[in-house]
């Protein structure tokens, strides 16, 4: 009895089969030729890698490696006082003149090495110094509407502090410390300036600040127009107008700058005029074609004196 068996599907050759039967790509002499021109580069490339400076594993490791971090000797961190390059650095100009002039005075060696190595004042520096004392004389007036009394005692220990700035500066500017005449008379002016703009007070026992100030000034412009007076005649005192500048200074005080003013009338009377004299004669006087000035300023000082007729 023949069985009946089912119906078979007609078989198909596989695609896979089919890719098996065919060539291969890499059977393939041009495959072939470029997976081995592929390998050749990549080859080459690797040799190039390996020759580069860039890519040498002791290049790498310099790059890679880290600088050690130093170690400070010991481990245990304590407290310290600061060295003394670093303490000065913390220190303002006000700290670091109290400190200098505590070791001074605990040791009058060093300060007189200090004061004959320091550098000489100049006028610019010490007008600068006494500006300083002269505002802080500013601002301890009081504001608003306040009686003599009262504003006096608040500005009575910036104003005795000035005041005595002004007598220990004097004498640095001073024949025969300061052997210049313009030096000292520039030094002179300017402390004037400063002295005119004092308070006036209406009791006199307020107003002996100034007074005292009028009067040591007037004593230092009189020593230095005498000393001016022995080089050249004084003559620099006119070149620079220092007498007409005294002048001034005296009618703004009140003539407390009289003795200045006398002296200058006397060592240096060849300038043709007599300061406290009045005008008309000081303008007769300087007119004179024979005044010992004009014939400085022609140059016929000292010439021979023509005797006779001819």
């Amino acid at each position: 009895m023949n069985a009946i068996l089912p119906p078979q599907p007609p078989i198909f050759p596989h695609q896979h089969d089919t890719a098996r039967l065919s060539p291969s790509r890499s059977m393939s002499p041009y495959n072939n030729m470029a997976t081995s021109n592929r390998k050749r580069k990549a080859d080459d490339d690797n040799d190039e890698m390996s020759l580069s400076p860039l890519s040498s594993p002791a290049i790498l490791s310099r790059q890679l490696s880290r600088p050690s971090k130093k170690i400070r000797q010991g481990t245990d961190l304590t407290g310290r006082p600061l060295s003394l390059p670093r303490l000065l650095e913390t220190l303002d100009n006000s700290q670091l003149r109290t400190v200098l002039q505590t070791i001074c005075e605990r040791h009058p060696d060093i300060g007189h090495e200090v004061v004959t190595s320091a550098p000489r004042p100049s006028v610019a520096t010490a007008l600068d110094v006494l500006g300083d004392y002269r505002e802080k004389l500013q601002a301890a007036v009081p504001f608003g509407q306040s009686s003599s009394d009262y504003t006096y005692f608040r500005v009575k220990q910036p104003l005795a502090a000035f005041v005595d700035a002004i007598s220990d500066f004097t004498p640095q500017f001073l024949p025969p410390v300061e052997q210049q005449t313009n030096t000292s008379l520039q030094y002179l002016e300017g402390v004037t300036k400063l002295i005119h703009e004092l308070p006036d007070w209406e009791s006199q026992q307020y107003r002996h600040h100034k007074d005292n100030a009028y009067d040591e000034i007037s004593k230092a412009w009189a020593l230095v127009i005498t000393e001016a007076s022995k080089r050249g005649g004084g003559f620099v005192l006119h070149t620079g107008g220092w007498d007409q500048r005294l002048i001034k200074h005296n009618q703004q005080s009140g003539g407390k700058l009289e003795q200045a003013v006398s002296t200058l009338s006397t060592e240096v009377g060849w300038m043709g005029h007599n300061p406290i004299a009045d005008s008309s004669a000081s303008s007769s006087s300087g007119s004179d074609p024979n005044s010992i000035l004009n014939q400085l300023m022609n140059g016929t000082y000292g010439s021979p004196v023509r005797v006779g007729p001819w």
